[in-house]
């Protein structure tokens, strides 16, 4: 049984290592649209009512990377979610402060990736002299089958804090929904504060981001410690197969 119990951690180690978070490219649309597609379909996590198109979903990404990092996650080649940062407001006041957004593949969740895109989201912010991060969330008055307050308890276990709610403010499944905005500060306010850099020239003074990685292991050749957890991984397979034999 201890053996069992260290092989299924070293596992769970190796599998971290598959995943890598890259900046978003226009041909990652459509896969992108069949994780966002179910949201706007059977829930009211999104106040969308219709799925976007490949082509207005392509200007999305086009539009947020001319000024904010727009990442996906990546497992084996396919992407299981993705992160992104807007203006939360056009006013040159309001540089400093973004709104985040985060989706995960529905069969991907309880895996902790949301808060592997939201860390590494919030690491290029930083770079970005972003310090004020804020969330639009839609709340039910009761939860139901298209709404529950799961997105808002996510938030704060990520040290979001609540600074209001709108009543009745969305409509859709002949429901009305409430909103709230949540709030994370995560840099210094300061008398001369340092300008924002907008995402395209923090990718120029970064060569290895301007290849569009974040934090890729993939592609890399392979060190002794990758190359032992891919033994590991195949040992794991292995004995889940012989366990389902017996």
């Amino acid at each position: 049984m201890e053996n069992r119990k260290r092989r299924e951690s070293e596992w769970g180690k190796c599998m971290d290592e598959m995943l890598h978070i890259r900046v978003a490219k226009e041909e990652d649309a459509e896969e992108l649209l069949k994780i966002y597609a179910p949201y706007v379909e059977k829930t009211a996590i999104t106040f969308e009512y219709e799925v976007p198109s490949k082509e207005e979903f392509i200007g999305r990404i086009r539009h947020i990377l001319t000024k904010y990092p727009y990442l996906v996650l990546e497992e084996n080649g396919e992407l299981l979610g993705y992160a992104y940062a807007g203006a939360f407001n056009e006013r040159s006041a309001y540089d400093w402060a973004v709104e985040t957004t985060i989706y995960i593949r529905e069969d991907q969740k309880k895996r902790g990736l949301g808060k592997k895109m939201y860390t590494a989201l919030e690491q290029v912010l930083k770079k970005q002299n972003i310090t004020n991060l804020n969330a639009c969330i839609g709340v039910p008055e009761a939860p139901d089958e298209h709404l529950d307050c799961n997105s808002m308890d996510f938030h704060h276990h990520l040290g979001y804090r609540l600074v209001g709610e709108f009543y009745q403010c969305g409509y859709k499944f002949d429901t009305w929904y409430n909103m709230v905005w949540m709030e994370k500060m995560i840099g210094e306010h300061q008398k001369k504060q340092p300008a924002m850099i907008p995402f395209p020239e923090l990718l120029e003074k970064d060569p290895t981001r301007g290849k569009g990685k974040i934090n890729d292991t993939k592609r890399n050749p392979a060190t002794p410690e990758q190359k032992s957890c891919q033994a590991e991984k195949l040992q794991k397979t292995r004995w889940i197969k012989c366990e389902r034999k017996i």
